[in-house]
């Protein structure tokens, strides 16, 4: 019991390391992140796709303002797990700073830049006093200098390139088949086939195609474009 407690005192402040070195309030957020409905991102030959489950809870809720595809500039978009409130906080900082860059050089901002932002915004929630870390992961995808990109950060704010990437509820689990069942050449078509493979079964009796948005953005194209319920049943 006296452990126990002891422990405890470390989880009072996101800036104090535990005897074993651990930011209790900072994992605290990571299993935030995890009650979070999923999202896997694939990086396709012609482009690069975000599927991103949408828990419904609500049928009275307008499907439409409970998207979780985000907009981040035109050849920029991002899904997020966790607190979603905090998701479009970063968001948004993000939005501003893609515009920033187009009103100031005339151009579209590399996607490694707004992950950076992001995860720096991030980290330094983990390091002052008075704040509390932000509890969501954040994806972004996009096109830069002809290239598709996927980004992927975590709560602590440290972010990585993938090939293939999943955030949200049963990440290890779908990361998993991804390593097994992801395969560099493939197009945008296969790629969403194999999130939506996944999500079948992952989430067996749960699964419903109408449960989903997906944002696609083509390389030569650079242009996000969300796909409806119809377009998407053509690739299950």
């Amino acid at each position: 019991m006296d452990m126990q407690n002891q422990a405890m005192g470390y989880d009072r402040a996101a800036t104090m390391f535990s005897p074993d070195g651990h930011l209790l309030q900072v994992e605290y957020a990571e299993k935030t992140v995890r009650w979070g409905s999923a999202s896997i991102g694939i990086v396709c030959s012609d482009g690069v796709v975000i599927v991103a489950h949408r828990r419904v809870k609500d049928q009275l809720i307008n499907e439409e303002s409970a998207n979780k595809i985000y907009e981040v500039d035109r050849h920029i978009m991002g899904a997020a797990a966790g607190i979603l409130s905090d998701a479009r906080v970063l968001i948004e900082d993000a939005q501003l700073i893609a515009q920033q860059n187009r009103v100031t050089y005339d151009s579209d901002i590399n996607v490694e830049s707004i992950i950076k932002d992001i995860a720096n915004a991030k980290q330094k929630f983990t390091q002052y006093g008075g704040v509390r870390p932000f509890g969501v992961a954040v994806m972004i995808a996009g096109v830069s200098s002809g290239k598709p990109q996927l980004y992927l950060s975590d709560v602590t704010g440290n972010y990585f390139s993938y090939k293939a990437a999943a955030v949200g509820h049963d990440d290890d689990k779908i990361r998993e088949i991804l390593r097994q069942e992801y395969k560099e050449n493939m197009n945008l078509s296969s790629g969403i086939k194999l999130a939506l493979k996944v999500f079948k079964r992952v989430l067996e009796k749960d699964y419903n195609i109408n449960n989903f948005d997906v944002g696609i953005i083509k390389t030569d194209e650079a242009k996000i474009k969300r796909l409806n319920t119809e377009e998407l049943k053509k690739h299950e």
